[in-house]
């Protein structure tokens, strides 16, 4: 007799494979948020700290980036190393993910 589509056992397995991959993302999430990643730019002048939550934790400023005729400067610096650090922290996060995910690409889930 046939039923058409997947027996009842893949379905189960198959669900099985799906809640261990949510179980495990959700861990992933938890423990990302708690890494941090670092960015510098004009040569390590600024240098930003950014957890997975994308959180600023911490900007250094080098005195010699300080010039008061040039504040301009100094903000797109800033500006330079916040971004990039943030673009640090998605490409981490889907590296990770792509791990447990098997490079998938789930919509939604990070």
């Amino acid at each position: 007799m046939y039923r058409g589509g997947m027996g009842m056992n893949n379905m189960q397995g198959m669900l099985k494979k799906v809640q261990k991959m949510q179980k495990q993302m959700m861990e992933l999430q938890d423990e990302l948020k708690e890494r941090t990643v670092e960015a510098t730019a004009g040569g390590e002048a600024v240098k930003a700290v950014v957890n997975g939550s994308k959180n600023l934790v911490s900007l250094t400023i080098s005195p010699d980036a300080v010039d008061p005729e040039d504040v301009e400067m100094l903000q797109d610096l800033i500006v330079t190393a916040v971004n990039e650090a943030m673009k640090k922290v998605d490409e981490m996060t889907e590296a990770e993910m792509g791990k447990v995910t098997g490079g998938m690409k789930l919509p939604g889930m990070f």
